[in-house]
């Protein structure tokens, strides 16, 4: 039996190392051992090569390479972000803001705060899941320690208006930080024209492997540590640094810089061809998110009648590998918590799908996708109670037909 032709459709979730990474991690292994913290020869190579993949991360998001402190992960970058500001002003300042549609990443970093008195804001989003400014402003208190929006939505591709918040931020002297994990390599980025004070990145999203990621740190910002140990970091992370993920990160962010207006006009237009044909094709169906203020590379879709993860598994025997959310949610069959905040009802909410795509992607594959999509949508309804009752019983549908629905979202655009 021939083997299924696989595609990748979850770059959200994770992307493959692309292979000028791996040579440069390899090359860092066999040449660059000695510890960056060691005084004779072979430390500082190290150490020389560690300061330039700073330097180069720094320069791809507009930093300067003292603000850049490498992690492991996005998550512990988003947990140093938040923790480290807040104990930094414990008994002082005990109030945190953030949105509903946060990853769990700072979700749950404030809720463990929570636990140890500290209040925490969850700021409402509107139909696109967007924050709007003067509902931040209005959040702000005198004992806000920091507001953490992030910049771009994993499951919706949601784009924030990061420069207006952090403006109100400014304003009003509190700390901003902003999880740029899924827009970090998807969109142009300039620290210091967003006016933000903190902000994570990491690896995997955009090329390199997983386990390295990095904070940046507006300089004059003081935090506390979040990991204890040697003096690694500049005296602010300890533990030996990963020389040969640091190496691959910054050969990654590098690649995925390089000519970054004309990919993402290239991603967008795909996404955009995906999206109409997916609407074109299959009844009752909705687009997730932002119809233009989005990551170019993602869409978000509801099907009514149906349940995600049959659709998944589907997809996945069929060859196609996409998500109906957040990879680090996977495993809970609760509905996701970013679809329900931007208001869909429970059970639209379970049949949702994500698609993430990458430049490799062609009209062709999309076809073939869109056409397996379908097929797989029609069997599930079929064996749907609550599609049976609508053939049948002419209830009303939560979504629109198609048509109606495209022709409101190209109104408000």
């Amino acid at each position: 039996m021939a083997e299924t032709l696989r595609v990748y459709l979850d770059n959200a979730a994770t992307t493959p190392v692309h292979s000028d990474v791996i040579d440069v991690i390899s090359s860092v292994m066999r040449e660059y051992y000695g510890n960056p913290s060691s005084i004779y020869n072979e430390g500082q190579k190290s150490k020389e090569l560690l300061e330039q993949s700073r330097d180069i991360v720094a320069q791809a998001i507009h930093a300067d390479g003292a603000e850049i402190y490498f992690t492991a992960s996005g998550t512990e970058s988003d947990n140093w972000a938040i923790k480290g500001a807040a104990l930094r002003y414990f008994g002082q300042k005990m109030h945190i803001i953030t949105s509903v549609i946060e990853h769990h990443a700072v979700l749950h970093t404030c809720e463990s705060l929570a636990k140890i008195g500290y209040e925490v804001t969850y700021l409402p989003v509107d139909a696109d899941g967007i924050v709007a400014p003067e509902v931040l402003a209005a959040a702000i208190r005198p004992d806000t320690v920091i507001v953490s929006i992030m910049m771009a939505n994993n499951e919706i591709g949601t784009i924030q208006p990061i420069k207006e918040l952090a403006a109100v931020c400014r304003d009003k002297k509190v700390l901003f930080h902003t999880d740029a994990v899924q827009a970090v390599g998807s969109v142009p980025i300039d620290v210091k024209d967003l006016g933000v004070d903190l902000l994570s990145l990491s690896g995997h999203k955009f090329g390199a492997p997983k386990g390295v990621g990095a904070l940046y740190i507006r300089k004059g910002v003081r935090i506390n540590n979040f990991m204890d140990g040697g003096a690694q970091e500049r005296n602010r992370r300890g533990g030996t640094e990963n020389l040969p993920y640091i190496a691959g990160l910054a050969k990654a962010i590098t690649i995925s810089a390089a000519d970054l207006p004309s990919k993402a006009d290239k991603l967008s237009r795909l996404r955009n061809e995906l999206v109409e044909k997916v609407m074109d094709t299959i009844p009752h169906t909705r687009l997730n998110g932002s119809y233009d203020k989005r990551l170019p590379g993602n869409a978000n879709f509801s099907f009514e009648f149906i349940e995600g993860e049959s659709l998944l598994l589907m997809l996945d025997h069929m060859g196609y590998a996409c998500s109906s959310g957040s990879a680090c949610t996977s495993g809970s069959l609760d509905p996701s918590h970013v679809l329900l905040a931007i208001g869909l009802p429970h059970e639209i909410a379970h049949g949702s799908l994500r698609v993430s795509i990458s430049t490799s992607l062609t009209s062709e594959v999309i076809d073939r996708f869109v056409a397996a999509l379908e097929k797989i949508v029609f069997r599930l309804r079929e064996m749907s109670p609550l599609y049976e009752d609508f053939v049948k019983n002419k209830t009303t549908p939560i979504i629109p037909c198609t048509k109606c629905y495209k022709e409101q979202i190209m109104k408000e655009v």
